[in-house]
């Protein structure tokens, strides 16, 4: 799958879940929704650009709910 559509689709996600007034929650929530919506090739793939700096356009709250819960997705 095309990286920069996993960006831009990350993005959408967490512009949905930054209107929580709980942060913590809202980056639970990211990773809940990528692990429960996204093929795990999806979830590895955008991992994959975040790690190795091909997917600078993720949005700080998506960076933040990869970094945090890693280990869901």
């Amino acid at each position: 799958m095309n990286l920069d559509n996993l960006v831009k689709m990350a993005n959408q996600i967490g512009t949905f879940f930054a209107a929580m007034p709980d942060r913590d929650e809202a980056l639970a929530d990211i990773a809940t929704h990528l692990r429960r919506f996204w093929a795990p090739p999806m979830r590895r793939a955008l991992l994959e650009g975040v790690d190795n700096g091909q997917a600078e356009a993720v949005a700080p709250i998506v960076r933040a709910a990869l970094e945090r819960h890693r280990e869901r997705l």
